[in-house]
């Protein structure tokens, strides 16, 4: 099955905006990446500053490539807006969706 990497990333308050903007007008080179299923960029409600950067991959291969290529070099020289930044790595071994009708 899939597996799925979450960067989960430190954001102070004041640097929110900003990165939810560089995350909206990213280029969306990962969108054409080989075995690319899935990006979500969460913002954290209550309990902590963590924004967690969700991104699910047909295998860790594909991941890696990715990474090789364009994820390595995305920061496009800006100042990052995170202070932190911890990749967590999961395999999917159960999923669901919505039942139809």
């Amino acid at each position: 099955m899939s597996i799925v990497k979450i960067n989960a990333l430190t954001v102070p308050e004041e640097q929110r905006e900003t990165l939810e903007q560089r995350f909206a007008s990213r280029a969306g080179a990962v969108e054409s990446s080989d075995g690319f299923e899935w990006f979500e960029l969460l913002r954290p409600l209550e309990g902590t500053d963590k924004y967690l950067v969700y991104t699910r991959w047909k295998d860790e291969e594909s991941f890696q490539a990715w990474m090789k290529g364009m994820g390595a070099g995305h920061g496009g020289g800006q100042r990052p807006a995170a202070t932190g930044s911890d990749v967590w790595s999961f395999e999917v071994i159960q999923q669901t969706g919505p039942k139809e009708g």
